[in-house]
């Protein structure tokens, strides 16, 4: 059975930094793809960030130059750093792994950005 844990969220003040971690475990073949999304009340879903195996990325405008994805592969992690935060940041966090085995999601880690 595969599950994704992530951690590190919590209450983050403007301007400031925050890094939040999901680990994979469990049977999960071939990932081909790690993000971060997020969802703020009252609003759909939304990418954050992705990394592919190679290692490409992508993120959404909003945080481009202040959010920075990165993966370990061997333990199937995947972090997102969040600097300059804004108050617009705050929202549930969730991990995706995207694998030929399949496509996983952790249960978010909630992050509030307040002074």
């Amino acid at each position: 059975q595969v599950q994704l844990v992530e951690s590190g969220g919590g209450l983050g003040q403007p301007g400031g930094s925050l890094r939040v971690s999901c680990v994979a475990s469990g049977s999960i073949f071939n990932i081909y793809a790690m993000g971060w999304y997020r969802q703020a009340p009252g609003e759909q879903r939304e990418l954050v960030a992705q990394i592919a195996s190679g290692g490409r990325t992508d993120y959404a405008a909003s945080v481009r130059g202040r959010f920075t994805i990165s993966r370990d592969n061997a333990k199937n992690t995947v972090y997102l750093q969040m600097n300059s935060l804004k108050p617009e940041d705050t929202a549930v966090y969730y991990c995706r792994i995207s694998s030929f085995s399949g496509d996983y999601w952790g249960q978010g880690t909630q992050v509030t950005v307040s002074s």
